[in-house]
């Protein structure tokens, strides 16, 4: 009988430690969490009050690191965009400095060795925080922050994705998780190591129209700004969409009835 609970407590001792390893090998990325969005579904549309506001997290705590080069100053201006004025896109624009032309002397440095620079107009790109790729990787530890233009289009879970990653950072690892040097535990990210500093917290930014500056809601406004980024003729795209559909519906319609008084008499 001795041997048998003996033997017992060795088995229960082996699953033991089998389900830590197991346990401890298991760091595949948690799903995406479940959010809605105003632009989601086939009627969906961005949310302006969210884009501006997503546009100010984006240039007050993302750009420092991520750039957003398929999106020119224009670009916040245009139908279906974040809904500034023509004089509020020039203004965004004027306060970038961008690598400026030679000069008359053929010049691009200034006599400290600075390259020269002049006001952004709404015509350029937003300029990227880093001069080259090993600028970006030197300040940020050897990794490579992504552009974010089309974040929410290259990665799988999209919006949700994204808004995964940036409200994660603030879970507790569990006891068996090692967080690596230089690294922040995020578990929504591969491995659940990721190089990233948590970029939002409570009070990130002020907004001026009074929406709460939490953590979730700073999330959800630079999701929205990153989605039209991703995709700024989308609500045009769904306009087009559903009249088209209607198009098809009436269309179906007249062909029927026109089915039914041609071979009316024939039946």
């Amino acid at each position: 009988m001795l041997t048998i609970v003996r033997a017992s407590l060795s088995l229960c001792a082996l699953l033991a430690l089998a389900g830590t390893a197991i346990a401890q090998t298991a760091t595949d990325a948690r799903p995406p969490k479940s959010v809605a969005f105003s632009f989601e579904g086939p009627l969906g549309t961005y949310d302006r009050g969210a884009l501006q506001r997503g546009f100010q997290v984006y240039k007050e705590v993302c750009s420092a690191c991520h750039s957003l080069n398929r999106v020119a100053f224009h670009n916040l201006a245009d139908p279906g965009g974040p809904g500034f004025t023509d004089a509020q896109a020039k203004a965004i624009a004027a306060s970038y400095k961008i690598p400026a032309e030679p000069n008359d002397k053929g010049e691009l440095f200034d006599g400290s060795g600075n390259r020269l620079t002049r006001p952004g107009i709404v015509a350029d790109d937003f300029p990227p925080p880093f001069a080259n790729e090993e600028a970006a990787r030197a300040a940020n530890g050897g990794a490579l922050p992504p552009d974010l233009s089309l974040i929410e289009k290259a990665r799988a879970g999209g919006a949700a994705y994204v808004y995964s990653i940036l409200t994660g950072f603030h879970e507790k690892p569990p006891a068996w998780f090692k967080v690596l040097p230089n690294k922040y535990y995020d578990p929504y990210f591969q491995d659940w190591n990721i190089s990233m500093p948590p970029p939002l917290t409570d009070g990130s930014v002020t907004y001026s129209d009074g929406t709460s500056n939490k953590v979730d809601q700073e999330a959800r406004d630079v999701v929205t700004f990153l989605a039209w980024a991703a995709e700024p003729s989308m609500e045009e795209r769904k306009r087009l969409g559903l009249g088209v559909m209607a198009f098809l519906i009436v269309f179906s319609g007249l062909l029927f009835l026109s089915y039914r008084r041609v071979w009316r008499d024939a039946h």
